[in-house]
């Protein structure tokens, strides 16, 4: 089946989601600044196609370890049902059952590594395919396991990585990072763990010390202190890079280089764990976004993790709520518009969207195709 039925597409117009500069070459908003429903479902429609094709028998869609799978077919489920189709539709039937066989004894949905990232995303999955609590007892399991992973154990509060979720267990070898720990703040919140609970908490603080923000209150690491004006208020991906003299991401000042991906993945996760828009560190991550505003590029990175990029900035703008979104110049921007104007742009002729850079596994097309249509999800107006 590669296109929706008219009961599928009423769906979609039901549907409100959960919870990418200048835009030269865009065409003018439209009078509602958000695409409709006669607008998605062609591009949805084709990237449905795509997906038939690129299905393999089992239900997932990679057989390549580096494809991160199980977390692979979970990102593209989540992606198609944000987007309204149905759990009874055959390609999100299919992987459904495969992700199913990837749950363990622990709780946790994965297969060789990568357990925090592949369990994060299949409990979000699991969450919004729920119908009539099927999945109840995964998500309980999984939401348990999900928490054993947090930095925590032997850990003083002021210690750096206190907090934070890195991709498997802690371990000597292992780290925390802003990405896998804002995957675990989003899981836990959709899976219904309350915004007190000490998890969230505790995350929130190691998100707090990811931001390009100094203060006695939430981040006294040394990087904070050197952020050049550019980059205060962003946030960076991985803490320890401030303590490697080699590492790409030093500034000229001896600070650390804010990321789009990351600031929006930031400023996401505040909101949704209830920190309040005249909170310091949101104020000074919008301040960064409005300076830093793109639908073309990931600042901080350009091309590299754009389709990531533009998850994680659909996600932050709409629960920042701010429509039209007004940037440093005071230019106003109908961002859902203008998203998925570019989305659309970048589609190819079989479905499938691709990154020209392979950084972060975006050469992939089904990987890419995932981030894009979950990003499409949050375009349409609520």
């Amino acid at each position: 089946m590669s296109t929706l039925t008219r009961r599928e597409w009423l769906k979609v117009a039901a549907v409100t989601p959960a919870a990418l500069a200048v835009t030269g070459g865009l065409r003018p908003p439209l009078a509602c600044g958000a695409p409709g429903t006669d607008d998605i479902k062609p591009v949805l429609d084709k990237a449905l196609a795509f997906f038939k094709t690129a299905q393999k028998e089992g239900g997932n869609f990679e057989t390549d370890p580096k494809a991160g799978e199980p977390g692979l077919t979970a990102l593209i489920v989540a992606a198609l049902v944000k987007n309204g189709v149905p759990g009874d539709n055959p390609i999100v039937a299919k992987a459904l059952k495969f992700l199913e066989t990837k749950v363990q004894k622990d709780g946790g949905v994965y297969d060789r590594g990568l357990s925090n990232y592949m369990t994060c995303l299949a409990l979000m999955t699991f969450k919004e395919a729920n119908t009539g609590g099927k999945y109840d007892k995964t998500i309980e399991a999984a939401t348990k396991y999900i928490k054993s992973l947090q930095y925590v154990d032997g850990l003083k509060e002021d210690h750096p990585t206190y907090g934070g979720a890195g991709y498997d267990k802690p371990n000597a070898k292992g780290r925390p990072d802003m990405s896998n720990t804002h995957f675990m703040v989003e899981a836990l919140l959709a899976a219904g763990v309350s915004k007190d609970d000490v998890s969230i908490k505790r995350a929130l603080t190691y998100i707090s010390r990811s931001q390009n923000l100094a203060s006695d209150e939430f981040n006294k690491l040394p990087f904070a202190k050197k952020a050049s004006d550019s980059d205060k208020g962003g946030f960076v991906y991985n803490l320890s890079d401030a303590d490697n003299p080699k590492s790409p991401k030093i500034t000229a000042e001896g600070g650390l280089r804010s990321e789009g991906g990351m600031t929006y993945a930031g400023l996401k996760s505040f909101l949704y764990a209830g920190v309040g828009k005249d909170d310091v560190r949101v104020k000074a991550a919008v301040t960064w976004v409005r300076a830093h505003y793109s639908v073309t590029e990931n600042p901080g990175q350009k091309d590299s993790g754009l389709y990531y990029y533009y998850h994680t900035f659909a996600k932050a703008m709409d629960a920042l709520g701010e429509d039209p979104f007004v940037d440093a110049k005071g230019v106003k921007h109908d961002w859902r518009q203008e998203l998925f104007d570019e989305l659309k742009k970048k589609q190819k002729d079989n479905g499938s969207w691709v990154n020209s850079n392979p950084a972060f596994a975006e050469g992939l097309p089904t990987l890419a195709t995932a981030f894009a249509i979950l990003s499409i999800g949050y375009c349409k107006k609520k």
